[in-house]
């Protein structure tokens, strides 16, 4: 007989992010997703329930699921965010409930980063509205392949759905013109249930798919091993001890791809050539390894590899740059300036660099590029140049979501100043070439 851990084990796993403006509902929607499929414990709804009566409510007030901090709970809003784990018979699933006030897209940019699906919701009453096009944007950004829009409060525009229709229409075309691959349209109401979990008593006209039952037969695609091999170093292993005096390893997870004994790999960013003689996965020697492991490399020359170096197959290297080109959406309260020092932090390397210009800085209502903008503010997505004392070893972020992004940092306080995205804004956009000038103004 198949046990329920069984059963779990062998689904599949979605990472999936909820987005939309202030007061749209998204909290109350992941508050009844989780309660209408059965995933909220006894005691976490019983506290909900006198949480409510607390504050003078007759019904539980399902947002409170997921909005813990206190100030969310006093303003009735999101500020940060929240991830729950819930599971169905057909899928498992990691939820990341982001903010949607302005003041915290940056909170919307950590939950989407790793996320396969964004569901972005929106106020049947508002249509879409300039945070909507944010979220948008930044799920076309990080390279999200599915995006929901679920159009949430039918049950106060009377269930219309010339109401749906239109403001369904606005958003895929949009949406579609940023590059993303895939749009679909719910229309919901989170409060009464409607096309959360059970399909709508009120909404005949709508054929489609509940949110839960799109979120389970999604398809999603785990496969990193078909992607570009790659193994950031994180720590070089030389115990020099009288069992192992000469043992030399270099340990850390791979990014991506399959490593294989007696291939030939390079060392970047020195570009040394050298052969994986053996590899070594929770204490035993292995002939393979594949993503997403957490393994120690054993080559077959002494050569001088450190923290942050990246091994990657010889035939198929990254190129390595000290000058990058990227889209970065910008998550300081202080503004990123051209002639900025900062840090810039790729996978487990991280190098001083200056920010060398800032060409472009995005308009979202019709997706014009606002030339030569000086600087970006918060919540800003521009793209930027910037030159790195080291050279890095740097992907496409089209090509690889782990080696195509880093992070741009503060260095006199460690704050994170911008994600950015390597290569291209969107996907299939075609931008010109941002031309370098010469390097005689550097000072590394």
């Amino acid at each position: 007989m198949t046990t329920t851990a069984e059963q779990l084990s062998a689904t599949t796993l979605l990472r999936f992010a909820t987005a939309g403006s202030v007061d749209d509902g998204k909290s109350t929607l992941v508050g009844r997703l989780l309660h209408d499929s059965k995933s909220v414990l006894t005691d976490q709804l019983e506290a909900v329930e006198q949480a409510s009566l607390n504050r003078g409510q007759e019904a539980p007030d399902l947002a409170l699921l997921t909005d813990g901090l206190r100030a969310e709970r006093e303003q009735g809003i999101t500020i940060d965010v929240a991830y729950r784990y819930f599971a169905t018979t057909r899928r498992r699933f990691i939820l990341a409930d982001t903010p949607g006030h302005v003041q915290y897209t940056r909170n919307m940019v950590t939950g989407a980063s790793t996320a396969e699906l964004a569901v972005v919701l929106v106020d049947a009453r508002n249509g879409v509205v300039e945070q909507t096009r944010r979220h948008a944007a930044v799920a076309a950004l990080l390279r999200v392949p599915h995006v929901v829009l679920a159009v949430n409060k039918m049950d106060l525009v009377d269930y219309a759905e010339p109401v749906f229709a239109a403001i369904a229409e606005e958003f895929t075309a949009y949406a579609a013109s940023l590059g993303v691959p895939e749009i679909t349209a719910i229309p919901i109401s989170a409060l009464a249930g409607d096309n959360v979990v059970e399909p709508s008593a009120h909404m005949d006209w709508y054929g489609g798919p509940t949110v839960l039952e799109h979120l389970e037969t999604v398809p999603v695609s785990h496969d990193l091993t078909a992607c570009h091999a790659r193994f950031p170093v994180q720590y070089v292993i030389r115990p020099q001890s009288a069992e192992h005096p000469d043992y030399r390893g270099y340990a850390g997870q791979i990014a991506a791809g399959v490593f294989r004994v007696g291939e030939s790999v390079s060392v970047l960013p020195s570009g040394r050539t050298t052969t994986i003689t053996g590899i070594d996965a929770l204490g035993e020697s292995v002939d393979i390894a594949w993503a997403p492991q957490s393994v120690t490399l054993r080559l077959a020359d002494d050569i001088d590899i450190s923290r942050g170096d990246l091994i990657a197959p010889a035939v198929d290297a990254p190129p390595v740059t000290q000058d990058v080109e990227a889209t970065v959406c910008h998550v300081a309260d202080q503004p990123l300036s051209v002639g900025q020092r900062v840090l810039l932090k790729h996978t487990t390397r991280t190098v001083k660099a200056i920010v060398k210009d800032i060409p472009s800085r995005l308009t979202l209502d019709d997706l014009s590029q606002h030339p030569a903008p000086g600087q970006l503010v918060a919540n800003d997505i521009g793209r930027v140049v910037v030159r790195t004392a080291e050279p890095l070893a740097l992907d496409a972020y089209e090509d690889s979501r782990r080696t195509g992004s880093f992070l741009l940092i503060d260095p006199a306080d460690g704050t994170t100043l911008s994600a950015g995205m390597a290569g291209a804004a969107f996907a299939g956009a075609a931008e010109a070439v941002v031309a370098a000038d010469g390097d005689a103004e550097w000072d590394f």
